[in-house]
């Protein structure tokens, strides 16, 4: 039987994300005049979010200066929290530019505006959307209008210790200094279930490890195309049965029909599955890129996050 290129091509990228510790794309996003970048967009595209500065925790621990973005749109008292985490392209080039990741090479903004003035088009999800989940989508917008987020988005560090030992600094940042400041700033809710964390590619795979660890802080964890292995399963699937005893998790895994990290995603749910922890798997159609993080990557995370932590049932 004959393989095709494009077969073959896709089989070599999957063993080869199954090696890789994380998600090997470009370093950089595509040119500003084709990424529609905060500098090309203009003064709008950062509007409603603020800079947040930390400097190194007292106390070492091996935390360094770390920055973050906070939309707080109005109302945000009454509104829900979600920390987005981006992937390993931002982390590479620092926390300055790691921490705006979400809004200027994501274009977090665009899909924002979009979710509030339904109905959803095809171009909003970058044409990496079935009829039948464009449809969903929209019926849920339909039936509860999206009613806003705060979002966190800090910078999202590469650790060499890829264990859930290994990112307990970073959860410590999110935990005892992102939250409580991005709290007292916007003055969002506080509750664990209208607090949520996710993130894409590497960012995906440390929201599954902090999230998961702190049940009691996050009642919504997701993660989008996480940079993850097979053999992890049994890993993750011990700390979301851990998670669940502590505190019952929304949680699901999202990936994509040409994302490399999808065997080891399906490998990841089938155990969780096998193990009798709650979880949704989404796969929709697209690749692991910069385009799949513009359109379907932030239209279902931000949705999805708003309709679970607004006690909604999620399309």
């Amino acid at each position: 039987m004959k393989i095709s290129s494009l077969s073959r091509r896709r089989a070599l990228l999957g063993l080869a994300a199954l090696a890789a510790p994380s998600c090997r794309c470009s370093s950089s996003p595509p040119p500003a005049a084709e990424a529609g970048s905060a500098a090309g967009a203009g003064p709008a595209a950062a509007a409603g979010w603020r800079e947040l500065a930390f400097e190194p925790a007292s106390g070492g621990g091996g935390e360094g200066p770390q920055r973050a973005l906070l939309l707080a749109p109005d109302g945000a008292a009454a509104l829900p929290l979600l920390v987005a985490l981006h992937g390993r392209g931002e982390a590479v080039r620092g926390p300055e530019v790691g921490a705006r990741g979400w809004r200027d090479d994501y274009r977090l903004d665009a899909a924002l505006r979009r979710i509030a003035s339904p109905p959803l088009t095809p171009d909003d999800l970058g044409q990496m959307a079935t009829r039948e989940r464009l449809a969903q989508l929209n019926a849920s917008l339909a039936q509860h209008p999206y009613r806003g987020l705060c979002i966190a988005t800090p910078f999202t560090p590469d650790l060499r210790d890829r264990s859930a030992e290994g990112a307990a600094g970073f959860g410590r940042f999110v935990v005892e200094r992102l939250l409580p400041r991005v709290r007292a700033e916007a003055g969002c809710q506080a509750a664990r279930e209208a607090t949520g964390i996710d993130g894409v590619s590497l960012g995906g795979r440390l929201a599954l490890l902090v999230g998961l660890s702190h049940p009691d802080v996050f009642g919504a964890v997701g993660a989008l195309q996480p940079a993850v292995r097979a053999t992890e399963a049994e890993m993750f699937s011990a700390l979301a049965r851990r998670a669940m005893e502590r505190r019952p998790v929304a949680l699901r895994l999202v990936s994509s029909e040409a994302d490399p990290f999808l065997p080891a995603i399906r490998a990841i749910s089938d155990r969780l599955r096998q193990d009798g922890v709650a979880h949704e798997l989404l796969v929709v159609p697209g690749p692991h890129d910069y385009a799949w993080n513009r359109g379907p990557g932030g239209i279902e995370m931000v949705l999805w996050h708003e309709r679970v932590q607004r006690g909604l049932s999620p399309p």
